[in-house]
């Protein structure tokens, strides 16, 4: 079967999550002037990992599946879904957690309470995801042969 084996599909697709998230640690650096090696394992940011690897699974397996097979169009229809769930579904959730931290920092300003932030970076922006998508599609034909 040669490279691109099901495997070497499932290893270049990890691989570009992987890649994604280490891109999310220097983006912080050169935002914060720190590095935070938790962004490797947390959600949101640029470029969308969950837009990135879907798109790069989906690329591959129309490059060697063709647009026809049953397979990419499952994988195009839940590529489609990440997308829209990372953009809309998080994004939103993420901008309520931010609002209610900083109702909750208001309210006890002065007081001593003990209190959990809510996690806000859980979504992405469309510009987060669309340069997931881009990051994705071009990690495809860059290990593709």
């Amino acid at each position: 079967m040669g490279f691109y084996s099901k495997y070497n599909i499932i290893i270049v697709t990890a691989l570009c999550m992987l890649t994604t998230q280490f891109i999310k640690i220097i983006n912080f650096y050169i935002t914060n002037k720190r590095f935070n090696f938790i962004r490797l394992f947390e959600t949101g940011g640029i470029p969308s990992s969950h837009a990135a690897s879907s798109v790069t699974l989906t690329t591959l397996l129309f490059l060697k599946e063709g647009a026809k097979s049953s397979i990419f169009a499952l994988a195009l229809y839940l590529t489609i879904f990440i997308i829209y769930e990372a953009g809309g579904v998080r994004r939103h959730a993420g901008r309520q957690a931010m609002i209610l931290n900083t109702i909750i920092e208001e309210i006890y300003r002065n007081k001593p309470v003990k209190e959990e932030k809510l996690k806000e970076l859980i979504g992405h922006t469309p510009v987060e995801v669309f340069v997931g998508i881009l990051y994705g599609f071009f990690f495809a034909l860059a290990l593709y042969r």
